[in-house]
């Protein structure tokens, strides 16, 4: 049986580019089936190599080869994730925080648990990984965490406060309203319609069988490319025979010669085409729409605009908050894609409230949110005064957000700690160390320092912090810059030390109190899980509702 279970532990087949390996577990004979794709790896070391390839922190790392594994020992160190994390969306880590010289096991680990908090805080799904599997190199899991990171920094801009051009789009008689409320993916699909239409030929529905004789992009090419003149760029004429070859596999060479032209050669090959991988091809039309938009922002025709805003710290946090636990659908909108009740009902079983899926409403829902209301206020203890399920449905702010804060705070035990309790461990923690950055409130303008913090994390785990880097006043008066600095490196040692931290830097510097509170929440909560032997006796010690503390935490994972 043992010689049957190693066997199995190394098995390795390949069928139509799709990898499967078994026995990951070493506790079970069996473990589990896994499968990746080989499409995929290559696709994103590709990527990966062109993006970072001048990185001097990268040069032990790239170029990967394509064709092997290199990927998944890459990611080994942790400095590789860190580093698309900041591509995908800058300044989310402070460089200075990432370990890049004399790599130790711990130094490694360390920056792995950055990456994947930090990867957390932009929305991705981690619950199901952790840095002993990414050290591990587990390649479905390797892959599946860059897909999410790549995809974040692709879908950025797709999305109309980003870019007003997107209102070209709107079709007669839609209202504005629907248009933004589009996710990525349908945005994309409707910019590609709207220049195949401009071409005058066919349009598509998906990018898989549609895509695969590579006609549209021939067409779509053709419309967004350069055509020189205003906007003092090269003219490129897209060369159009390619789309009269009879043979798909070279009809896609030939349309990728063009893709290159225009330096958006990324993601597919001729067989990903032919063969319609959606993930691949979307991400292929992603990046052409990065590149080459090719929209003007046209005639409004009395279109009422004011009310496109761009997304707000806070509602940021939220949503990407939600879409690290994994909740389905993914939020791209915080207030219509929460109408429904469905997202906060799954939010409610993560905070162990316990949903009856057989009670609640699916479409065209004729009742919205009495049982939504029911749990909230009777089982979660929730403050909903005023807060109704026609007040979610309708997508206002102000009862979205008091609902989420309400969620984002609750104690995985059910309990909610008292905002004193986590002020008073704050104040004992750095009274014992001799620390002299104690705070009155979470509104203290101490914190627009962010030393209350790092001196925290300086308590929490010694040796964490790296004086040389913090900016600090014997008065006390730091500039903006130098406070918006501090809180940067703040944010990624809570990350680095293990501390799930949503907060942004901003934050710290306005001192906005709710996300102030989060982040010593978190600290607390992580600092307390890791108490050390003469530390463990004295928590036992400690009142009840204080030991509640440990699972609060899991309120703001």
């Amino acid at each position: 049986i043992k010689q049957i279970a190693e066997t199995f532990k190394k098995m390795i087949s390949r069928r139509d580019g799709i990898r499967s390996f078994g026995g990951m577990s070493g506790n079970s004979c069996e473990g589990t089936q896994h499968s990746y794709s080989d499409e995929e790896k290559v696709a994103f070391v590709n990527w990966i190599n062109k993006a970072l390839a001048k990185d001097p922190d990268c040069d032990h790392l790239l170029p990967m080869n394509p064709n092997g594994d290199s990927l998944f020992s890459s990611v080994r160190d942790g400095i590789l994730l860190c580093k698309m994390i900041n591509l995908s969306q800058p300044d989310t880590i402070d460089e200075r925080v990432i370990n890049t010289k004399k790599l130790t096991t711990f130094k490694m680990r360390e920056n792995l648990v950055l990456a994947l908090n930090s990867a957390s805080a932009i929305g991705c799904t981690v619950v199901s990984i952790d840095a002993h599997d990414l050290m591990a190199g587990k390649p479905h899991l390797v892959l599946g965490l860059f897909w999410q990171i790549i995809k974040v920094g692709l879908f950025a801009d797709i999305e109309i406060s980003r870019n007003e051009g997107l209102i070209c789009l709107l079709r007669d008689g839609e209202q504005l309203d629907h248009l933004m409320s589009l996710s990525p993916e349908e945005l994309l699909l409707r910019w590609v319609n709207y220049h195949l239409r401009n071409a005058g030929t066919q349009t598509i529905s998906n990018f898989s069988e549609d895509i695969k004789d590579s006609r549209a992009y021939f067409y779509l090419m053709d419309q967004i490319s350069p055509k020189g003149g205003g906007d003092f760029r090269m003219s490129i004429k897209i060369d159009m025979s390619g789309i009269n070859e009879r043979n798909l596999d070279r009809r896609a060479g030939l349309m990728l010669q063009q893709a290159a032209r225009l330096d958006c050669r990324q993601f597919v090959s001729s067989q990903d085409v032919t063969s319609g991988n959606s993930k691949l091809n979307m991400a292929f039309v992603a990046n052409m729409f990065n590149t080459h938009p090719a929209l003007q922002r046209g005639q409004l025709n009395g279109l009422d605009t004011s009310h496109i805003e761009a997304e707000t710290r806070e509602e940021k946090t939220f949503r990407n908050w939600m879409n690290s636990l994994g909740v389905s659908p993914y939020v791209n909108h915080l207030y219509w894609d929460l109408c429904n009740g469905l997202v906060i009902l799954q939010l409610l079983e993560k905070v162990n409230v316990s949903v009856n899926w057989r009670r609640v409403n699916q479409p065209p829902y004729p009742a919205m949110g009495g049982n939504m209301k029911r749990l909230g206020r009777d089982v979660a203890h929730f403050s909903l005064v005023g807060i109704g399920g026609q007040n979610i449905n309708q997508g206002s702010s102000m009862h979205t957000l008091a609902l989420l804060w309400q969620l984002m705070r609750r104690s995985r035990d059910g309990e909610r700690i008292g905002d004193q309790i986590i002020l008073n461990w704050v104040n004992s923690q750095l009274s014992q160390k001799r620390k002299d950055c104690q705070i009155s409130s979470f509104k203290d303008k101490k914190i627009s320092t962010s030393l209350p913090v790092i001196d925290l994390i300086d308590v929490i785990a010694p040796g964490t912090v790296k004086w040389d880097m913090v900016k600090r006043n014997e008065r006390g008066n730091l500039n903006k810059e130098d406070k918006l600095d501090n809180a940067k490196y703040a944010v990624s040692l809570a990350r680095k030390i293990g501390a799930r931290v949503y907060a942004l830097p901003d934050d710290l510097v306005e001192v906005n109190p709710k996300m102030v509170l989060t982040m010593f929440a978190c600290l607390m909560g992580h600092g307390m899980k890791r108490p050390t032997a003469e530390a463990h006796t004295r928590i036992l010690q400690l009142p009840e509702c204080l030991c509640l503390s440990y699972c609060f935490e899991a309120a703001l994972l």
